[in-house]
């Protein structure tokens, strides 16, 4: 999720070549919020005792937008290739600019959604409070203790009353790795980068070799978890596939749909099948119930490339209303992904209280969240100024 100038009436148009990557980042916000959008009447169905509690259409209709949506986290890696590959200047100015963005609002939200929970209590609400707005949380504690416990834990885990920080773990993993990386893309051939690219996607078979074939393979076993692929495997092979596309892959509409459709089709349903197959089961773990959701599968690299090519096309004016809307949303980006699981809980009630229809309930909470956590940050951003970055990126 990188930063982009936002514009104003004074300032020169967005150039051109950057406005398809802010859509591609609302895009991909819409498919991260409907992921979560799910979770308050989902988390029950899927890992909870008694998990017919859940209203049976409305998971039902949880797996259907769960699967078409998986190329959320993908998109936004790729929009870090797009917009970051190859790395301009020195590594340590790399760092100085981009870690101290992510880390410190990352830190400060952290401690938040953790000590939340505790203030919950200190208001006098019921422990089921706890639930209702973190409906995959570990406990419904409500105890100092408990948060500063979890506070503790942050420079090394996350917990699932904030489950949306695993990516940020993940991305600052990524910007220490881009100038190493930079450096090999910034003089590899094209022929090079598909090498790598064939490399990383036999390696995204990897969670259904290892489920359905053989745990330890490729020479991995008990005291060895760096196996044959594990050097090409992971988001990197996201980043350089939205380099790859963008310096290479310049089709017309015609070839560009004919060759997402087919991606698309192939991939959801892959996806799909493969969860509900999956969520049948008796005795499923989390491990199983993840695995057809997993970001680095075949399905979910077809479904995320099947998205992609066709928003690369995308044309609008530079100046316009549109182009500016999707700029504020770049610079606001960061923030909204930190604070807008906040009002998970806030969709869900209202699509409930509005007898949203079944298959509505998802986008439509989806958009709720976005509508409130994007005001919010906006908001903030104007009232902050410059010292909003450490708050919100």
């Amino acid at each position: 999720m990188m930063q982009q100038q936002s514009i104003s009436a004074t300032k020169p148009a967005i150039p051109e070549r950057l406005v398809w990557c802010d859509a591609i980042r609302l895009l991909a916000f819409f498919f991260l919020l409907c992921c979560h959008a799910a979770d308050p009447f989902y988390a029950a169905a899927t890992y909870a005792a008694g998990g017919d509690t859940a209203a049976p259409e409305l998971v039902g209709w949880g797996t259907r937008w769960g699967s078409l949506v998986r190329p959320c986290v993908p998109l936004f890696v790729m929009l870090t290739g797009v917009l970051s590959l190859p790395v301009r200047g020195s590594m340590t100015r790399f760092y100085g600019r981009r870690i101290p963005r992510v880390l410190f609002p990352f830190l400060i939200w952290s401690v938040a959604y953790y000590m939340t929970p505790w203030l919950t209590g200190v208001l006098n609400f019921d422990s089921s409070a706890v639930r209702h707005m973190f409906p995959w949380a570990e406990s419904d504690s409500q105890t100092l203790q408990d948060g500063l416990a979890l506070v503790a834990r942050i420079p090394y885990s996350f917990s699932f009353i904030a489950c949306h920080m695993w990516y940020i773990y993940m991305l600052i993993g990524l910007y220490l790795y881009l100038p190493i990386f930079s450096a090999w893309v910034e003089r590899a051939t094209r022929r090079e980068k598909e090498i790598f690219l064939l490399l990383w996607l036999l390696s995204t078979i990897l969670p259904y070799f290892t489920t359905y074939v053989s745990h330890y393979c490729f020479g991995t076993c008990e005291w060895n978890s760096f196996g044959l692929f594990y050097y090409f495997a992971g988001f990197s092979g996201y980043m350089l596939l939205g380099h790859y596309i963008r310096e290479y892959v310049h089709w017309g509409w015609g070839r560009t749909m004919t060759v997402s459709i087919p991606l698309l089709a192939v991939g959801l349903a892959t996806t799909y099948m493969g969860y509900s197959h999956i969520m049948a089961l008796p005795d499923r773990t989390p491990e199983m119930v993840e695995l057809f959701w997993t970001y680095n599968t075949p399905n979910v690299v077809m479904m995320t490339v099947a998205w992609f090519l066709p928003m690369c096309r995308l044309r609008m004016d530079a100046n316009g209303h549109m182009a500016r809307l999707l700029a504020n949303l770049t610079a606001c980006g960061f923030g909204i992904y930190m604070i807008h699981y906040y009002f998970v809980y806030t969709g869900f009630c209202m699509g409930e209280w509005l007898g949203i229809p079944a298959p509505l309930r998802i986008p439509f909470s989806a958009v709720v969240i976005l509508v409130c956590s994007w005001s919010i940050v906006a908001m903030l951003r104007h009232l902050m100024g410059k010292s909003a970055r450490y708050l919100l990126g």
